[in-house]
């Protein structure tokens, strides 16, 4: 499961409010090859339900996980930092070996 932080689910509503998102769209969280440590996260919003898909809510924020990626993501918080010197959205990953600086890249 992931989890949303207050000032993500924040965020995650004012964005799909200004992206005119459909109320039944969700953000879909992955992870792919690539990235300064290995593997980076894939975040988007999304309003189609695949077969491989897991389904969770929390904090108001239905997130999409594909299954492959769960095993990377399982216990992940999904952070957001504004202002001038934030970073915008993160993720707090208990999986992660190791991190990179830019925050969006990890290994297991």
């Amino acid at each position: 499961m992931i989890q949303v932080s207050e000032n993500a689910k924040n965020q995650v509503h004012k964005l799909k409010r200004l992206e005119e998102m459909a109320p039944d769209s969700f953000i879909r969280v992955g992870v792919k090859s690539g990235g300064c440590s290995g593997l980076s996260y894939d975040l988007s919003f999304d309003s189609e339900l695949k077969d491989t898909d897991q389904l969770f809510e929390d904090n108001e924020v239905k997130v999409v996980v594909e299954k492959k990626s769960l095993l990377y993501l399982a216990g992940t918080v999904l952070e957001y930092e504004g202002g001038l010197n934030g970073k915008g959205f993160s993720f707090n990953n208990p999986n992660a070996s190791r991190t990179c600086g830019c925050g969006e890249s990890f290994a297991v």
